[in-house]
């Protein structure tokens, strides 16, 4: 009989990684059920049942959804106008831009030559498409309008995790960070953000996959969202320079920016004032909420030493401080002692556009969430950042709030405000720290840590290194397989589990 032909990933068992063994922090919290899985206990069954890792991870994700919901749930009750948003911290984008932006009277406002509208071409389409099927009709359009919106997103949100899951090889369930995360329930309704965001999961998933042209087309996507896709391409750029094959890099970078030259060619023909009006806008704009920016003018408008920066200085500076940032995240990972990983450098790329750009919104943290999951997915770390999240997140609207309070008593303190700003971004600067740490120390990453090199490395996995800053040239990648790699920081081996499951 001839051997039918099966794809890689499920001609045999793929061994997964268990949190409660391999992460000292989660084992902690496993004694009231007890302990952690034994050595010999095989969670990934060969018929696991109903219960995949893929689909209670969904499951996991679809709870968090309702949660979002909930914490939206007292604007949808009382209303977005007046205080409400800020007081409930349920403020969201879409109910003031159905109504102030026109989409009420027409959905396809943004897309007439006088549209003011300050986002890119492919999110104002998403905009107007929603728009376009809430009925004239319903009795409460604004709310209709939400809601549906917070359904796409939803499923948006469950595509990313669902991505990923299959992008952590032996390590699935680190992808609960993305289902469970406390950033992504509270701020993943306030704009469009996961649609760039599932958008660029699922570019680097075909990349990882090796369809290089696919990856291109979907990363091209997602920055007609938000531009912050494209700079995972710096991260396949490093790694093309130091394996010496560039080609995957052009097909890649290439394809991305034809896509996004042809979503946005039309609209720039048709509409010219209109589509310059988002990059004059972001240029314009001065330092938004919760940046570091607007807290060094808040800082100088109490000293007589700092100088309070305008608009074109801080597009100036922040663009120059994150070429630098750039420069020297390249410089890392042509020195590292083995070639580094796509997840750690995308995180550490998009982590610096966040810290040093003139806007920090509080939803830009949805971005950074899949990629510490890739990045460096350890619990400890991952729940310190997020309730440093969550207490900032909180304070930002209180802040908000208090800006017009008549009543003292309901004041938020400016210093309070300035102190959960500096220790978010503190707290994501030593995030950085550890994910580069883990570049320069390999033995450090929990990924590599279990005995596997880089599962997103695509069409580099297994191409020995063709030039580094090391001063010779490197012995190729070595087989993670057939050494001895370290486990995590907490000591204790982590027996493999086998399963054929959505894992592979």
């Amino acid at each position: 009989m001839r051997e039918s032909k099966q794809p890689q990933s499920t001609r045999g068992p793929l061994r997964i990684t268990v949190p409660s063994r391999a992460d000292g922090f989660l084992r902690q919290f496993t004694a009231v059920i007890g302990g952690p899985l034994g050595r010999h206990s095989d969670p990934g069954r060969v018929n696991p049942g109903f219960f995949t890792v893929e689909r209670v991870l969904i499951l996991m994700t679809v709870a968090a959804s309702l949660l979002m919901l909930l914490a939206k749930n007292p604007c949808r009750l009382n209303g977005w106008g007046g205080s409400n948003p800020y007081v409930y911290a349920c403020y969201s984008d879409w109910v003031p831009l159905f109504g102030a932006r026109g989409f009420a009277e027409n959905p396809w406002v943004p897309f007439s030559a006088q549209a003011q509208f300050e986002y890119p071409v492919l999110m104002s389409a998403v905009a107007s498409v929603v728009a376009w099927l809430v009925p004239e009709g319903a009795a409460n359009r604004s709310l209709l309008y939400f809601d549906m919106n917070l359904l796409l997103v939803a499923i948006l949100w469950i595509i990313t995790v669902v991505c990923t899951l299959r992008m952590g090889g032996r390590r699935p369930w680190d992808a609960a960070m993305v289902a469970i995360a406390p950033g992504i329930i509270l701020a993943g309704s306030i704009n469009w953000d996961l649609w760039a965001v599932a958008l660029l999961a699922l570019g680097m998933l075909s990349f990882a996959r090796r369809h290089t042209v696919l990856a291109g087309i979907l990363i091209g996507l997602g920055a007609a969202m938000k531009i912050y896709p494209f700079f995972v391409l710096g991260a396949v750029l490093v790694i093309a320079v130091r394996t010496g094959k560039l080609k995957p890099f052009w097909v890649t970078a290439g394809t991305a920016t034809l896509t996004w030259a042809l979503v946005n060619l039309p609209y720039a023909l048709a509409y010219p004032d209109s589509f310059k009006h988002f990059f004059a806008f972001s240029s314009e704009r001065g330092a938004g909420f919760s940046s570091f920016w607007h807290v060094w003018n808040l800082l100088a408008g109490k000293s007589e030493v700092l100088e309070p920066v305008n608009a074109e200085q801080m597009s100036f500076w922040g663009l120059a401080i994150f070429f630098l940032c750039c420069a020297g995240i390249a410089v890392l990972g042509l020195a590292a002692q083995r070639t580094p990983r796509l997840g750690s450098l995308a995180f550490l790329i998009v982590a610096s556009f966040v810290m040093v750009n003139k806007v920090y919104s509080p939803q830009f943290v949805v971005w950074l969430i899949p990629l510490f999951a890739l990045a460096l997915p350890r619990w400890r770390e991952f729940a310190i950042w997020m309730l440093v999240e969550v207490a900032h997140f909180y304070g930002l609207w209180f802040y908000l709030d208090s800006l017009d309070a008549d009543d003292i008593h309901k004041v938020f303190p400016e210093n309070g405000y300035i102190f959960l700003v500096l220790a978010h971004m503190l707290m994501l600067a030593y995030l950085m720290y550890l994910v580069a740490r883990s570049v320069l120390d390999p033995r450090r990453d929990p990924i590599r840590a279990v005995g596997q090199d880089d599962p997103l490395a695509g069409p580099f996995a297994g191409v020995p290194d063709a030039f580094t800053l090391r001063g010779s040239r490197a012995r190729g990648t070595r087989n993670p397989q057939k050494e001895k790699e370290p486990v995590e920081s907490t000591g204790h081996p982590e027996p493999a589990s086998t399963t054929t499951g959505p894992t592979a």
